[in-house]
């Protein structure tokens, strides 16, 4: 078995059980915000990589875990955390909360648009790009995940899923050269 399938049999069923456990206690949308928080603080690669360590004693990562997630803000999630720790599946955790907030957009009819700028958007771009996605897929809400790329010279590309629009300055030079050295 290949490790990309192993790793879908194990974050898919977790990611569901949390999604229940949201559901049943109508917090999806605050399980949604923390986790959105804490893949950023696991994706930051100290966090990452002391999680993963199978050096790492599981009490310190508890440990960490209750520090960043506890607080008495959300025992669900912590307990849900810990229970990863516990069963040595906590160098998932990103897996599985990436599944979650895929999971999260489908109840809530959301698109995640992956936005790629050669500088960072305000606000009246951003708007512009969600009214585009919505455009394009017929969607009730977007979300945005952005990205800088200097060498995008100017514009955007956008990704919804498997379709990409790209309006950049980059892409419209690309497509100049190919027309050229097709026209020759």
């Amino acid at each position: 078995m290949k490790a990309g399938v192993i790793s879908a049999e194990i974050v898919e069923p977790y990611a569901q059980a949390l999604m229940s456990v949201a559901q049943t206690n109508n917090l999806t949308e605050k399980f949604g915000e923390d986790i959105r928080s804490l893949v950023s603080l696991v994706e930051g690669k100290e966090l990452g990589d002391f999680l993963a360590s199978p050096i790492v004693k599981e009490e310190d990562k508890k440990a960490v875990l209750r520090r960043i997630v506890g607080g008495g803000n959300n025992p669900y999630l912590l307990n849900f955390l810990l229970l990863l720790v516990d069963k040595g599946r906590i160098v998932f955790l990103t897996g599985i909360c990436q599944k979650y907030l895929e999971l999260l957009r489908q109840l809530n009819k959301t698109v995640l648009a992956q936005v790629t700028s050669a500088t960072e958007l305000n606000q009246a771009q951003r708007h512009s790009v969600v009214e585009k996605v919505k455009e394009m897929t017929n969607a009730q809400a977007v979300e945005l995940k952005t990205k800088i790329d200097p060498d995008l010279i100017g514009g955007v590309i956008i990704k919804v899923g498997s379709q990409v629009l790209d309006a950049s300055i980059r892409g419209q030079l690309r497509r100049m050269s190919i027309s050229l050295n097709n026209a020759a």
